[in-house]
């Protein structure tokens, strides 16, 4: 078992083909708070990632075990995009699929909650989105406008360079969404009021 990443939430080892995601125990609340907290997250993120699993690329779900607050993933091999998306030759394809994908879970009451590069593997020309543990459902276009606006942020910190051009390009997937006008005009007013302004 190796550590392949390590987080304020839960640490995630590898076991061949698999990865296992433990969420880990925080000291500074009570016991049974704690416990009663990560379970209902990883029950959270298993729900969320079976229901994202038919709508777009996730990682399968082994197996869970709430009373360990542990889920166990299947391990995806590819390159996470945080790393290698400005080396890809079609990174502008690739953000076109990520907004669409976006727009497709959004359509589903789905918010990813964590929407950067660093959660997104780039494997046999898909893009598998990982990482739901901050994810929730909603229907609320508020919701969906700040999740827009994690990803606008982290290419802005990330991949600056090309941050325009790969904007542009997760707009336009993202114009798929039934409610894309709506979602996309939330998301100048949630910029305008710097509420959401923070660095990454």
């Amino acid at each position: 078992m190796k550590i392949i990443a390590q987080g304020a939430e839960a640490i995630l080892t590898r076991n061949g083909d698999e990865v296992v995601k433990q969420r880990v125990r925080k000291g500074y609340r009570i016991v049974e708070i704690d416990n009663r907290i990560r379970k209902q997250r990883t029950r959270k993120e298993v729900r969320l990632l079976g229901k994202a699993g038919l709508l777009i690329p996730v990682p399968k779900v082994i197996k869970f075990d709430e009373n360990k607050s542990e889920i166990i993933l299947e391990f995806i091999s590819g390159k996470k995009l945080s790393e290698n998306l400005d080396k890809i030759k079609n990174n502008l394809g690739v953000c076109k699929t990520i907004g669409k994908q976006i727009a497709i879970l959004h359509d589903s009451g789905i918010i990813h909650g964590d929407l950067t590069t660093s959660n997104m593997i780039y494997s046999d020309g898909k893009v598998y989105f990982i990482d739901f543990g901050l994810g929730y459902e909603s229907s609320n276009v508020e919701d969906k406008a700040v999740d827009l606006h994690l990803i606008k942020q982290a290419l802005e910190a990330r991949h600056f360079k090309h941050y325009g051009k790969y904007w542009k390009a997760i707009v336009s997937g993202y114009r798929l969404s039934r409610n894309s006008k709506l979602v996309l005009g939330r998301l100048e007013k949630v910029e305008s009021r710097g509420r959401y302004k923070q660095a990454y």
